[in-house]
């Protein structure tokens, strides 16, 4: 079954819902999350994409990432993403929740996605979902950004931005 996903204007504004097969085809604008998950030492945990992905398989990404769901709010999103992606059940009930640290506009690197931009600090272990990530791991931001300077080509193009971003 096809996912439905707000599409918005240039503003970030809903103005029409569609399946995700078509918002895809059509590069209408739509929403997503990027949540970047760090440990204790300050390495951060980032996740290969699955190579069944229909968008950038097998290239590494932001620790969790995905879709806002029609009707779904952007912080709700995210907490769905860690559950789903990484089995991290997060919320203001378990009394842990994410920060929020920045919004990308929509653009040809998001795939046309207003992009929020979440920080979580954790530990793990973390259950990765076996249809969305291929592997994982930690890293320290140095590294990353030696490697991201060094072979772009092997990030997805969203967290490129949201890394340079960051100027960790």
């Amino acid at each position: 079954m096809d996912e439905i996903f707000d599409v918005v204007n240039d503003r970030d504004e809903v103005v029409d819902r569609k399946p995700r097969s078509e918002v895809h085809a059509r590069g209408l604008p739509h929403r997503a999350v990027h949540v970047l998950v760090f440990n204790g030492r300050g390495d951060v945990f980032l996740q290969k994409r699955s190579l069944s992905k229909d968008r950038q398989p097998g290239l590494w990404d932001s620790s969790c990432s995905g879709h806002v769901d029609a009707g779904e709010t952007y912080e709700v999103a995210a907490l769905r993403e860690l559950r789903e992606e990484l089995g991290l059940d997060v919320g203001l009930d378990k009394g842990k929740t994410p920060e929020k640290l920045f919004k990308l506009n929509a653009c040809p690197e998001t795939d046309a996605e207003f992009v929020e931009v979440y920080r979580l600090n954790a530990e793990g272990p973390f259950r990765l979902h076996p249809h969305e990530i291929e592997t994982g791991g930690w890293f320290a931001p140095e590294v990353v950004g030696r490697w991201m300077a060094r072979r772009p080509e092997e990030f997805a193009a969203a967290f490129v931005l949201i890394w340079r971003r960051l100027r960790i």
